[in-house]
This record gives structure tokens, sequence and C-alpha cells, in this order.
């Protein structure tokens, strides 16, 4: 298989450190890896390989200097937006983690056992964009139920781990629980979120729209139905919680009228899914939760349950590790199909 040069923009950052780890452990054909970041960060040092490679600074000749021809771009939508277009120039293509280009309707938005042939659409801009972490586990959920039976609405709960706002979230709970615990919580640093999130759960993620909603959960509406390239209703709650990794989804799904929903078949769609594992076993206290995820590639179903009253609707839980499965690895994955599909052409 030929290999590439890849670069990673944002290498020393949460999800560009992830991404460096998930490439080695997919076997990812790099030819060499180019990490850049900011002048302050220029010079450090990640490891891939076993080998420490240079941070690089981000500049807009780099990638044309290193012959780039695959970037992950992992730092932030402002940085996306001045950048993406120099790499794109220099003849690579763009693997967007932030949401700057998730909506253009030029740029494929892609979850690769979602929609892997949107990825096929990357050449009129140079650019294939990540979703947000929390609609990707969702989509992955959703995609074998929607084959399975329709999907006519979603109403989904999340709760968010810490580390979606970075590595200050976790530094900040972690400070604080230190804080309670040393009796001066009444003192704590509150940085990161809006209000204290050790002991807390905080009911806003981004800032609020007019509708009423938040940016994050009209995100997840506007997102999914691009991914799944359907009109089906999605209404979200976004919730930030007290954990360090790992998103969590509670999911009421209705389905198209006159379905009769069989839990057994649904959880046989879900086990049949490229990527999702069931577990769910509820008198033996088995189902998914975020310290079975973190630091896997799984979106994991569980807590799966028909509606008590209505026969076309069904409940479950979902967990994934929203730093690799929201972020590095379906950014990696979508590196190894565009691979698969260039190779193919």
């Amino acid at each position: 298989m030929r290999k590439f040069n890849v670069a990673v923009v944002g290498a020393t950052g949460a999800v560009g450190e992830e991404v460096f780890r998930v490439m080695e452990e997919l076997n990812f054909p790099v030819n060499k890896v180019i990490p850049l970041a900011s002048a302050r960060s220029a010079g450090s040092t990640i490891e891939f390989l076993n080998k420490d490679i240079i941070v690089l600074e981000l500049t807009e000749t780099v990638f044309e200097e290193q012959e780039v021809e695959i970037a992950f771009f992992c730092a932030g939508g402002s940085i996306s937006e001045k950048f993406a277009k120099f790499a794109v120039e220099a003849g690579a293509v763009v693997i967007d983690n932030t949401s700057h280009f998730r909506m253009d309707p030029k740029v494929p938005l892609v979850v690769p056992e979602v929609n892997p042939d949107d990825i096929g659409l990357w050449r009129e801009t140079g650019i294939i964009a990540n979703p947000n972490c929390s609609t990707i586990q969702m989509v992955q959920s959703l995609k074998p139920l929607d084959d399975l039976y329709g999907i006519k609405r979603v109403d989904v709960s999340t709760y968010q781990a810490v580390s979606g706002a970075g590595k200050s979230g976790m530094e900040e709970l972690v400070k604080q629980m230190q804080d309670f615990f040393a009796f001066r919580l009444d003192e704590t640093e509150i940085k990161a979120f809006a209000h204290q999130i050790a002991l807390n759960v905080i009911p806003q993620i981004d800032v609020a729209m007019e509708n009423g909603f938040t940016k994050e959960e009209m995100k997840m509406v506007n997102e999914t139905q691009k991914i799944m390239h359907k009109n089906f209703e999605v209404a979200a709650t976004c919730v930030r919680v007290p954990v360090l990794r790992s998103h969590s989804e509670s999911l009421t799904v209705t389905f198209k009228d006159g379905v009769d929903v069989d839990v057994n078949e649904v959880r046989n769609a879900l086990e049949n899914f490229e990527n999702v594992k069931v577990i769910d076993d509820l008198p033996n206290k088995k189902y998914p939760m975020p310290i079975i995820s973190t630091d896997t590639d799984y979106t994991y179903v569980g807590r799966i349950r028909k509606d008590v009253y209505a026969s076309n609707i069904v409940h479950y839980f979902n967990v994934a590790d929203q730093v690799r499965v929201g972020a590095a690895t379906n950014a990696v994955r979508i590196g190894l199909k565009w691979i698969e599909l260039e190779s193919d052409m």
C-alpha cells in the first residue's frame, strides 16, 4: 500500500495527540508525520512509532514545504478557517475536526460507518468535515435502526464529559475535586465552564440560540440530518457532567407510524452494525458506562426497551469516548476510507 505524508494541525492538543495514537493503532499508511502547532509549541516533540518527532510551526507555506498529502486539522475553527485553504492549495486533502466547515453544503460531513460514499464529494473543496462528537456516536446507533424501521423523530439528552472542553476542562474538574477534599471548594477557580463543574451538572453547552436551544444542541439536529440525508425531527438537550472522558446519551427514537418495535430486532440490528457493541443485561447490572468506553473505539449501546405506551417507540442509552470515537478515531477512519476510495479510482 502506498504511504502518505500526514500533517496534524494542533498536534499538542488533546485531539491532536489522540490522532497520533489512533494512527499507530490502526496502522495508518504513513510515510512521514508532520506535527504542526503554534509558534509557542514549535520545537517541542510528540511521540509516533516510538520516535520523537519535532513539532513545526503552523505557517501558510509549511504544507507545500513538507509535501503534505493528508492534513488532520484539530486546532479550532478559526485555525481551520485561516489555514485549511493553504493545505488544499498544496494538494492535500483536509480532514477537519472543527465545526467551521460542517454545514457548508459543498463540504461532505462524514461518519464512515454511516455515509462513506459522501467522502467522494471531497474534490469540490478539498475538505472533509468531522462531525460534532455527540453527533457521531448518536448517528452510529441511529443508522441501523433507520435501516430497520425508518425513523420519524429522535429525542436525545446528553451527559457530556469535561474533556469535551479540552485539557482545561479536565484540569478544572480535577482541581475542583482537590479543592473539595481540602475544604476550599468555595474558593475554587471557575474558568473553563460557566459554573463549578465538580459535584454539579450544567445544562448548557455552548451559547444560547434565539430558539431557546444551545448551539451544541442545534449542531446535533442539523448535522444528523446532513449525515443521514434525512429530515426526521431531532430534539436535543446537552448537559455537561463531572466525568473526565466519554459522552453518554439517552435516546428516545420514534419510528414511522404503524411500526411495532421488536426489541430483539433492534438489538440484532445494533449488534451487527460496524463499531457498535451492545451491553444490555439489566438484571445483572450490565450496561454501557463511561468507564467501559473510555480509550476504546466503539459506541456502546444498552438499556434497550420498547415504550410502555406506543408500539413505535424505543428507548436506549449509548456511550462513547468522545476524544476517540467522537473526534480522532472518526477522523482517522475518514482518512483510511478516503485512501481506499481514491485507490479504487
